[in-house]
């Protein structure tokens, strides 16, 4: 038996419910104008399926993925929804039962198989989700739906048809990559991934797909590491949710949340360890931050240093008169056990989650500095001179340099993603508990200012409103409403997506 989440707000439970896909699209109810210019769709993608047969998933992380799309064509928006065909969703369904690991959820054996084939089946190897529920992104011409495997599932952005799965394993040195990957103007993609080298040496490998050629050749085929950055530890690589990118450098930010092999190659097949059970925390490495020259592929033989927090979101990360500056969302202590694996257990005791909650330390917006061009003769001295931060960086006798950073503000005790509209909107007009997600900007086609244009969020209200969901749509120059458009079902929660232009 199992319990499921309850909260104070009736309806909560909706945000994770078991949803069917469309289909075909469905028409939205607008009220008040949306742009002209707005042609094209919003696609983001998230859980939708919480349960097969019997067999709950008891991570947020583990609901099959779900693609959405918001349609905008000449003052009309469609919804519609479509389960990604991934190996893990469509195995799950013919056999009936859970049959892919995921983050939070083990995947019993098959009970017809015998332990001595189930020991064997460990020497072929772990076998890594696609369930694709986390992000999507361009590379060339085609769109990638992913989670943070070496998986990534192309998706028919117009219909949401499943197109195939793609292994990144067999075109770049990586063994997995980030749902973050950042995509410069024109269609250069760059990632981050872990790397198993010979004897077990680990390192984290920047890769760069190639915007789409004369040639049309598929871009993946062109794939290339640009660096590699070392890790800390032999056996023990950081978890790895994002890194930051300028015109001229790329940054990565080492924490001590680690991935402990060992539990994660013996115990899988054995004992029913799942990805949750592989982590733990280093907190005495503190958190190293490497730097490399985009262009050049060139390490920085620069060694930053800092006190021990956890990071998600790399908020900014910009280059000025010498110096970088990198702004993140933090954690002190082992937040990240906190946050990303106890808040999001779906079949967790609410009470304990409030206690939890009560306990945890609040999250931060920090601002980092790091100074480019070092000199001995500054040993022991501020080398930060930029007049607008309070950042510092001192370079000690060992040649490192020790990172305090700038405290911008500090968030509310537990970071979900709801929560940042409810920051740039407060109070907030609409009814409590509804839950908006992340807000995607997208610019006026031919704006002269960097505000000129909308914010788009998906809000689910689930009963206290008249309709379960709705697209917002918001002026960015002053947060005030311009549009919204209502469905008439529920809509579960969605992680992350972009902004498709007809």
């Amino acid at each position: 038996m199992y319990s499921q989440v309850e909260h104070p707000a009736g309806g909560y439970k909706k945000l994770f419910e078991t949803v069917e896909e469309l289909s075909s699209p469905i028409t939205a109810h607008v009220t008040g104008r949306i742009p002209t210019w707005l042609k094209g769709s919003l696609l983001r993608c998230g859980p939708g399926l919480f349960e097969v047969g019997a067999e709950p998933f008891y991570h947020l992380f583990d609901g099959q993925a779900l693609l959405h799309k918001f349609d905008f064509k000449e003052g009309h928006v469609t919804y519609h929804r479509r389960f990604v065909r991934t190996d893990a969703y469509v195995r799950a369904m013919t056999e009936k039962r859970i049959v892919i690991t995921e983050f939070g959820t083990y995947a019993y054996p098959d009970p017809c198989k015998n332990i001595f084939s189930r020991f064997f089946s460990y020497f072929k190897g772990v076998e890594v989700t696609d369930n694709a529920l986390v992000n999507v992104y361009p590379i060339g011409e085609d769109y990638y739906a992913c989670t943070e495997t070496n998986f990534i599932t192309r998706i028919n952005p117009e219909t949401l048809e499943t197109i195939k799965q793609v292994d990144l394993c067999k075109y770049v040195s990586v063994n997995g990559a980030t749902a973050h990957p950042h995509v410069e103007n024109d269609g250069t993609v760059y990632n981050i991934g872990n790397c198993f080298g010979k004897n077990f040496s680990l390192a984290y490998n920047i890769i760069r797909i190639p915007p789409l050629q004369a040639d049309k050749e598929d871009p993946i085929n062109k794939s290339e590491v640009v660096v590699q950055f070392p890790c800390s530890d032999r056996f023990k690589p950081s978890y790895v949710h994002s890194f930051g990118l300028t015109p001229n450098y790329i940054v990565f930010v080492e924490t001590p949340v680690k991935i402990n092999l060992l539990k994660f190659l013996s115990s899988w097949s054995l004992w029913g360890a799942n990805y949750m059970d592989c982590f733990e925390s280093n907190e005495t490495m503190g958190v190293w931050i490497h730097v490399a020259e985009k262009k050049k592929g060139r390490l920085l033989n620069i060694k930053y240093r800092t006190s021990a927090f956890n990071l998600f979101h790399h908020i900014n990360t910009y280059e000025d008169n010498g110096f970088l500056i990198v702004d993140l969302c933090t954690w002190k202590g082992f937040e990240f056990v906190y946050n990303y694996l106890y808040l999001a257990n779906l079949r967790a005791n609410w009470d304990e989650v409030k206690r939890q909650a009560e306990k945890a330390p609040q999250p931060e917006a920090r601002r980092y500095v790091l100074p480019l061009n070092i000199d001995k003769a500054d040993t022991g001295k501020n080398l930060v001179t930029l007049p607008y931060t309070t950042a510092t960086a001192t370079l000690h006798s060992d040649e490192t340099i020790w990172l305090e950073p700038e405290v911008l503000f500090s968030g509310p005790r537990h970071e979900i993603w709801w929560e940042t509209l409810y920051l740039l909107i407060w109070p907030w007009p609409e009814p409590l508990y509804s839950y908006p997600s992340e807000p995607i900007f997208v610019s006026h086609p031919d704006a002269l200012e960097e505000d000129d244009g909308v914010v788009l969020s998906i809000v689910i209200s689930p009963g206290v409103g008249p309709k379960p969901a709705y697209l917002l749509i918001l002026n960015a120059k002053d947060m005030s409403e311009v549009a919204r458009a209502e469905v008439e079902i529920n809509i579960p929660v969605t992680f992350h997506g972009l902004f498709k232009r007809a």
